[in-house]
Formats: C-alpha cells, structure tokens, sequence
C-alpha cells in the first residue's frame, strides 16, 4: 500500500490521458531510472515505483528522502506507463490489466486535507477541524499550566495519597449506586412493587402553593408518607421538646419547695439551677449540630440562655401561685356566702359529703 501522503500523483497529473504525455527522458533512460527492464509486466514497474516513491518522497521521513530524485521517478514512471499502453495488447486480460493500472483521478482526495478529521463535505468538515483545533489548544493550554503548577508546587506523596483515596472514594460511591439500581431493577422485575398502595396511578397534583417545585413536594409527601423525615426535623422536633421538659421541671421543682425560701431550700434549689445550667449547656450543643444540617438559614436556632430561663421559671411560678391564691380566696368568699345564707343547712351538706 502505498502511505496517504504519497498519493499526490494525481493532482500532479491532472486529468491529461497518458498518451498526451510527453516525458522529458526517453523511455530506456526511464526504464533505468525505474531499475526495470523493457518488457516487464505492470505488476513490476507499480511494484518498482511504490518501493521508489517510499525511498525518495520528501514526506516518507526516510534518509534518503529527495524531492528532486522523487519527481526523475514521478516521470519515468508516466513515460513507462504511456510506453505500456500504446503497445497492442496481447488479449483482453492484458488489456483489462492495463486499464486497471492506468492513472485516474483520487476519489478521495479531499479526505488528504483537514488532517484526516471529520466527515461529510469539504466545508462540514472545515467547521469540524476548526472545532478540533480549538479543542486541541485548550488541551495543550491546560498541560502547559499543569506542568507549570507542578513545578512550581512539586506533589508530595501526602497529596498522592490523598488523590488516590479520593478517586477510590468516588469510584465506591458509583458502584453502590450501580448497585442499588440494578437492586431496585431486579425487585421490579420479580414484582416486589406491586403490592404498594396506588400503583400504576398519577399522582395526585396540589394547588395550594405554586411558588414549589410540583417534583420536590410529591416526593417529600411520599417520604413522609412512608415514615421518613429528614434529620433536621427530627433533630428540631428533639430540641423543643426537650427546652419545654427542662422548663416544667423547674417549674416543678420551685413548687416543691414552696415558700419560704429559708436557708435549706436555698440550697437545693442552687443545685437545681446548676444542673438546669448543665443541660442548657448539652442542649446549646444539640442546636449547633442542627444548624449544620439546617438547608435553610431561616431555620436556624439560637442558644438558650439558662440564666433567663430560670428567671421564666420563677415567674411561671409566682405566676401559678398568684392564680391559685386568688382560687383559694374565691373558694373562701363563696364558702361564707353560702354560710351567711344557708346557715347550718350548708355547714351538714358540706359534713355529709366529706
């Protein structure tokens, strides 16, 4: 075969017929240039002028290469074929082998431009080597910074391992999430999912919000649904109800004691308030774990201030203390009342039913 960049005969030739070609050398001296001998059989001279043309084209990137000596083999190697085809044919085989040998013009001549890239017609492939080249020198841009970065910052073996953990990280990630497909597609297959509640119907649209995304609702209602809440709900839900435990006990704690505060309550309600300040301190915790996984800063929390909290206790108490002596006052009233009016009627009524 001879290489692409060595069928450049036919544009030198053009479309002129070979009996129309006049070589400057006669034909023994092409016949020598050719190392041939007259009489020889197409086969040989294609055979002499491929083995030539690989030795003395300018672009075979041999030794040898000359493009002067090259052109001596380009014409003598017309001149033998012009010689060959005047001459009568012996029979039609010899004939057919002539017309098979005889220069045309390259079919695919175009395919020698544009460095091989593309397909389609000449102008196609025009935008698609444009393309490549642009393409080309972005690549080229990126290896010359990368070499530059890597010289000026050489990679330890430190940031090598860390790659190679990171590439094997991501290359875990993939294959549970090939493998938890090819789970899901194989329980669809056997039937897994058909027993599940609305199979096979839409689901249902909703009206009552049009700035969210009908997508993230329909699948956030079918995670609730089947009992999943994402973990900063749940960590939200925690928190409040813990806050509201910690503030009754207090609440609680203060009623125990009672009034008055003499130097002994005083005592014990100080532990009371230091291990309220202790669980404060573990819950504050708890909310700088929630504002990490928050998704939106409207959500977030602030700290509980224990200080202020226990003065919400003493007031919640002094409050509940307020009500239930204006209670007891009002009972007291009614109870004379019904005396002044009832008399000792009331007073047997009230010793019946105790």
């Amino acid at each position: 075969m001879i290489p692409r960049n060595l069928k450049l005969l036919p544009h030198m030739c053009g479309k002129r017929a070979l009996s129309d070609y006049k070589s400057k050398n006669n034909v023994k001296d092409s016949y020598k240039i050719l190392e041939l001998e007259e009489g020889c059989s197409l086969e040989d001279i294609k055979s002499s002028y491929r083995s030539l043309a690989k030795k003395y084209h300018p672009d075979s990137s041999s030794a040898t290469a000359d493009s002067e000596t090259f052109m001596k083999v380009e014409e003598a190697y017309r001149a033998v074929l012009n010689d060959v085809s005047v001459k009568p044919p012996s029979n039609e085989d010899d004939e057919e082998e002539q017309d098979l040998f005889k220069i045309k013009p390259l079919q695919h001549r175009h395919y020698l431009s544009f460095e091989g890239v593309g397909i389609g017609t000449p102008s196609q492939r025009e935008k698609q080597y444009m393309q490549f080249r642009v393409d080309r020198a972005n690549e080229r841009v990126s290896e010359y910074w990368q070499q530059r970065l890597e010289s000026q910052y050489p990679v330890t073996d430190v940031m090598k391992a860390k790659d190679v953990r990171q590439s094997k990280k991501v290359k875990i990630t993939q294959a549970v999430e090939r493998l938890v497909e090819d789970l899901i597609q194989e329980s669809m297959a056997k039937g897994d999912f058909d027993n599940l509640r609305g199979k096979g119907k839409p689901l249902q649209k909703f009206s009552h919000s049009p700035h969210i995304d009908p997508m993230t609702h329909n699948l956030n209602r079918i995670l609730i649904d089947n009992g999943y809440q994402p973990e900063w709900i749940l960590m939200q839900k925690e928190i409040r109800e813990t806050i509201e435990q910690l503030r009754k006990s207090m609440v609680t704690s203060r009623s125990k004691l009672g009034e008055p505060m003499t130097p002994f309550r005083q005592k014990q309600w100080n532990r009371i308030c230091e291990q309220f300040i202790e669980d404060i301190r573990k819950l504050n915790r708890r909310v700088d774990s929630f504002n990490l996984v928050v998704p939106l800063l409207s959500r977030q929390m602030v700290h509980f201030n224990a200080e202020k909290e226990i003065v919400r206790a003493q007031k919640t108490y002094e409050a509940l203390m307020e009500k239930r002596e204006a209670s007891n006052s009002d009972t007291k009233e009614n109870e004379e009342e019904n005396v002044k009016r009832f008399g000792w009627r009331y007073s047997l009524f009230k010793w019946l039913n105790l």
